[in-house]
């Protein structure tokens, strides 16, 4: 049976570990980078607004089984990053990464936002996690080499959603 997909903005102290469960899962990240993203969930709650991080949280009903990690980029009038998007594996293939990216994207316009740059890795590991930014009207506006290791490549893309 497939529970009906609620977003929200809310952060709950809950979110924390469901977050290092989702990006962990993925199989994709270091567990230092899976400490980062559950750092910016544990600062909102600790700072509110002030942290700079947003969120849009996807609920089945029973658990958090993905979201994303937006916020403004200091000393910009109109630039936003997006620091995560993850969906948990067993979710994956059915449309979720569209709609936490679309969602988002209406958020940051509706907040100012012009411009939404995403950072990803230039490893074969990472292919179909550019192809995923592309599909969804991102352009790869930037590539430094050897930025994470020898051979793992940064990869910066960019949309223009306001």
């Amino acid at each position: 049976m497939t529970r009906e997909i609620t977003f929200r903005e809310e952060v709950r102290p809950a979110d924390a570990e469901a977050v290092r469960e989702i990006v962990a899962a993925t199989g994709f990240f270091h567990p230092p980078e899976v400490d980062v993203a559950v750092e910016l969930v544990t600062e909102r709650l600790g700072r509110g607004e002030a942290s700079g991080y947003h969120f849009v949280f996807a609920d089945d009903g029973e658990r958090l089984v993905g979201y994303t990690a937006y916020g403004p980029i200091a000393c910009t009038a109109h630039s936003f990053d997006l620091y995560w998007i993850a969906v948990h594996p067993d979710q994956q293939g059915r449309g979720l990464g569209r709609r936490l990216m679309v969602e988002t994207e209406r958020l940051i316009a509706r907040a100012g936002g012009a411009r939404v740059y995403v950072e990803t890795s230039g490893r074969d590991l990472y292919a179909p996690t550019r192809s995923f930014y592309e599909h969804h009207g991102y352009r790869a506006e930037a590539v430094l080499e050897d930025f994470y290791d020898r051979g793992d490549a940064k990869v910066v893309f960019v949309k223009v959603v306001g």
